[in-house]
């Protein structure tokens, strides 16, 4: 089976790696968003919710049987070791919901997964390549203080937790920059145009 090529696209929040996505499903690019396709199994999965029950007690779901996301965050913060137990349940059925997506998409030259975390390409990962979206700290803040209506100290807190702009250069092969100065529609026609023809001379 020939599948197509496994793009991941990653960045800090705020970045605007979903908007950059957006503008790839506008070329008919198929999209994997990981993150929020996360939640959703680990609101579906019965496998992972015997297991994150299991892991963290009946309190992991709220009444309605929905992911109690305030209450395993305040369980995982700063416990390194249970955060580890909790992923371990989790990645492997994303993983493997990746695949069956990615078979689905055959058809397509290449296919995009949208990631907060992503290792380097071919890395513990899937992926054949990995375009980070970066914009300065700044422009960030604002644009997740205009989207989220969060408190500033929380959104740059958040910012210091993730994965540092230096370690997500390390891993890139491709960096699309999404400051005001820089327009996003050539950056994302030229990776276009890279895709496809990667994807040509692999036959």
């Amino acid at each position: 089976m020939d599948l197509p090529l496994l793009i991941g696209v990653t960045g800090g929040i705020g970045s605007g790696k979903s908007m950059v996505c957006r503008l790839f499903e506008c070329l008919d690019i198929p999209v994997y968003y990981a993150d929020s396709r996360a939640k959703w199994l680990t609101n579906n999965d019965p496998e992972i919710r015997e297991k994150v029950i299991a892991l963290l007690g009946d309190e992991a779901y709220d009444s309605g049987g929905m992911y109690n996301t305030r209450y395993v965050a305040s369980r995982v913060f700063r416990n390194e070791p249970l955060l580890k137990e909790l992923n371990a349940i989790i990645h492997p059925v994303v993983l493997s919901d990746t695949k069956a997506w990615v078979m689905q998409n055959a058809g397509a030259p290449y296919v995009l997964k949208e990631a907060a975390i992503m290792a380097k390409a071919g890395h513990a990962n899937a992926v054949d390549v990995v375009v980070v979206v970066e914009a300065p700290v700044e422009l960030r803040v604002q644009r997740i203080l205009q989207r989220d209506k969060r408190p500033e100290q929380e959104i740059r807190a958040i910012i210091e937790r993730q994965v540092s702009d230096e370690s997500r250069r390390e891993i890139a092969d491709y960096i699309v920059n999404n400051d005001d100065a820089s327009e996003l529609i050539p950056q994302v026609l030229h990776l276009h145009k890279l895709f496809l023809k990667r994807k040509l001379s692999q036959h």
